[in-house]
């Protein structure tokens, strides 16, 4: 898994900067897969439980889920989340990232974006041997909602290893003294969603695009992150150095 979280994060490296103004979210799904098969890896989105696309791509007010499209073409100013996951040698690595199309970043969209990178630091930070999980779920929560946001709670984090999601559900807010014991060895995918406004969210016609209630901002980062005796190490770091890859 440490070697898929590798490769993962090179091939989501890879894959950012091909986001850009005038091209469809289809053609961007199409270079992610593209890069996956070359690096000896499936895409574990493709097919899952039906799902068309091999990555997500979802836009603004889109929270999770969003197909890829050829009619969906990304524009300036607009708010990409991308959410990646590869299956190889049996096992799964996921992660995801909300990137901003353009260079004067609004500074309500800035606040989004780093309150929920902020929120995924704590979660990481609280994934230590012995701690229940809550933890996790009870400091992401308090990060999103100190800067009066909105925790979308309808989607969770979630064990991984030889499935794309394993038990336990990691959600991101709640006590901390709910949950299991965190235990050396299990591997987590910690993912806070936070938005303004309603925390409520409608699926699309398609059945999968989830997008927020009232058409706010929504922001999403993940990372899959394995709990050792040293503490948390995030196998999708791109730095490869533990928390220095946030």
């Amino acid at each position: 898994m440490q070697e898929n979280g590798r490769i993962l994060a090179g091939v989501f490296t890879r894959v950012k900067p091909q986001a850009k103004p005038g091209v469809s979210t289809l053609q961007l799904a199409e270079i992610a897969l593209e890069e996956i098969r070359a690096v000896g890896a499936e895409s574990a989105f493709l097919g899952y439980r039906g799902f068309p696309g091999a990555i997500c791509i979802s836009l603004n007010e889109e929270v999770v889920h969003g197909i890829p499209s050829p009619n969906r073409i990304m524009r300036q100013g607009d708010l990409v989340k991308i959410d990646m996951g590869i299956m190889r040698n049996g096992f799964y690595a996921d992660m995801a990232e909300t990137l901003y199309l353009g260079e004067d970043i609004p500074p309500e969209t800035a606040r989004l974006l780093a309150t929920t990178k902020k929120a995924l630091a704590a979660g990481i930070c609280n994934c230590i041997a012995g701690q229940t999980l809550g933890k996790i779920s009870q400091s992401i929560q308090q990060v999103i909602e100190t800067e009066s946001l909105s925790v979308v709670k309808r989607f969770v984090g979630h064990g991984i290893g030889r499935s794309l999601h394993e038990k336990p559900p990691v959600p991101n807010f709640g006590p901390s003294h709910r949950g299991p014991r965190l235990e050396i060895g299990m591997v987590l995918a910690i993912e806070p969603i936070a938005t303004f406004g309603s925390p409520e969210v409608a699926i699309k016609q398609d059945g999968w695009t989830a997008v927020t209630a009232d058409g706010a901002l929504s922001a999403h980062f993940e990372h899959t992150v394995a709990i050792s005796a040293k503490g948390p190490v995030i196998l999708t770091s791109t730095c490869h150095a533990g928390q220095e890859g946030l």
